[in-house]
């Protein structure tokens, strides 16, 4: 069986204060929490204070990332709250990597296998790119076609406010324009335009290809 594995660290954490910092790596443990619980035989966990690491099925892969970093983008500080400012302050660099798993262990660190160091070895590359959104297969016409779809998909994530990625967060969640309007108490014609204006069409044009090009070549151990 094939198996995704989407390695992640926060850009500049450095930079964050202690109470940003916190605060972000609250909302990541509740996000895997939840991806644990919505997707069998996914296991995910932090590790070196500002990474995490995690092995789930390759069909819901992108689909979990962009959720891990709409939900740490979507975050506003206190101070950015009494500034109104909705500049996004938390971001992250994420690598997918899919192949075999051939040592697996209960802990993800001590696991091992090709999926692992895609996914590992390309993030190390990211640093030296600038990219935010990898995917790496063992089938070079996967890669290339990704290649491109994820630099422009980095292209639009680069220009959301925390708004935007607030609203993708709860699109994600399967939930509606009305229901979102009311979480945030907005009219829904302003969750109509927030989405538009962070290209969620585009973005889910691209989770549907991803998923159907997972379908065909990585289900079943193809």
């Amino acid at each position: 069986m094939m198996f995704a594995v989407i390695t992640a660290d926060l850009l500049n954490s450095t930079k964050y204060s202690a109470e940003l910092l916190t605060e972000v790596l609250d909302i990541i443990n509740a996000e895997i929490e939840g991806i644990e619980m919505k997707y069998k035989n996914s296991k995910f966990e932090l590790y070196r204070g500002d990474s995490i690491q995690g092995v789930l099925e390759p069909v819901f892969s992108f689909r979990s990332a962009l959720r891990i970093k709409t939900a740490v983008n979507k975050l506003r500080s206190q101070e950015a709250i009494h500034s109104n400012s909705y500049r996004i302050e938390a971001d992250l660099r994420i690598s997918i990597g899919i192949g075999k798993i051939e040592f697996k262990r209960d802990s993800i660190m001590e696991s091992n296998g090709e999926a692992f160091q895609f996914s590992g070895r390309t993030l190390d590359d990211m640093k030296k790119t600038g990219r935010k959104m990898t995917l790496t297969t063992g089938i070079n016409e996967i890669n290339n076609e990704f290649d491109n779809a994820f630099l422009l998909f980095d292209t639009i994530t680069d220009k959301w406010s925390s708004a935007s990625a607030e609203v993708i967060y709860y699109l994600l969640k399967e939930m509606k324009e009305t229901e979102i309007a009311d979480a945030l108490g907005i009219s829904q014609s302003a969750v109509n335009q927030r989405k538009k204006a962070a290209g969620w069409d585009a973005i889910l044009s691209l989770m549907e290809r991803y998923e159907q090009v997972m379908k065909q070549h990585f289900i079943d151990g193809e």
